[in-house]
């Protein structure tokens, strides 16, 4: 009997060690490149990981679409991360599946080249919202933050210096965009050209970072990340994780707390 008591109450225990240790929520980071291939990508993928540990939630890394793409894998993540794809990264089957996981309430996470990933996928193009077109040399430029009510951007001054490789857009893919971050063109030379492919910037309003709610589920890009040594930057970070923590959850972030109700004295 003393025995059967000892059991019980392992197991017990062992149910409640996994019970308190059960990570925040499960998301996927895809990294397949069907086109240019960043160098960055090795450090992002490690960047990303101690983000979990941090944050206490669990990745599950892949350039292979077959190992997640399709329902019974995607319904277990709370979020997809795509990190520098390029290209073609999915087949029909398997961007349907996608389609049914992001408006079955799913999460969206892209960043930077998942701007120059899918160009003939018009629902893929609208989530993330911009796609790329062109890109200068690699320069220093002023950031300026557009809206700091969104997890992950309270750690940013409202303009701050940035090295990077400031990818011009094409026009807005969708009507539900809410900026985030925007680069100043004249802090830094926008013209760019790929024998007959021009760029002369965007002009007075560069976004390079948005969120939005799309076909019923949630979607954040950031434009950042080209180098390597960027996901070394903490801020940065923190900002990525702002973007993985809301779609994965939805909840928001607000940076000016609301003043108090004055106290009413009694009389």
């Amino acid at each position: 009997m003393k025995h059967c008591k000892l059991f019980a109450l392992s197991v017990v225990c062992l149910l409640s060690a996994g019970i308190a240790q059960a990570e925040q929520f499960s998301v996927v980071l895809f990294t397949k490149t069907a086109g240019w291939h960043h160098e960055s990508i090795n450090e992002g993928v490690v960047a990303i990981r101690n983000l979990a540990k941090l944050h206490d939630f669990t990745v599950f890394w892949t350039e292979d679409p077959t190992r997640v793409f399709k329902d019974e894998e995607l319904k277990k993540y709370k979020a997809v991360i795509f990190l520098s794809t390029t290209g073609d990264a999915l087949n029909d089957e398997q961007q349907a599946a996608f389609e049914r996981y992001i408006k079955a309430g799913g999460g969206f996470v892209g960043i930077h080249a998942a701007a120059d990933t899918e160009y003939n996928w018009d629902w893929y193009t609208k989530m993330v919202g911009h796609m790329f077109h062109i890109h200068p040399a690699v320069q220093t430029a002023t950031i300026k933050v557009e809206d700091a009510n969104f997890p992950g951007m309270d750690r940013f001054p409202k303009r701050f210096l940035a090295t990077e490789e400031w990818y011009e857009y094409d026009a807005s893919r969708s009507d539900k965009l809410h900026y985030l971050l925007s680069v100043d063109e004249t802090t830094y030379k926008p013209y760019a050209k790929w024998g007959p492919k021009e760029g002369k910037g965007m002009g007075d309003f560069h976004p390079i970072a948005w969120f939005q709610e799309y076909d019923g589920g949630r979607a954040f890009y950031t434009g950042l990340g080209h180098l390597p040594a960027t996901y070394s930057d903490t801020n940065f970070m923190h900002h990525v994780y702002g973007g993985i923590y809301w779609a994965a959850t939805g909840n928001g972030f607000t940076a000016v707390e609301a003043p108090a109700a004055p106290i009413k004295k009694k009389k």
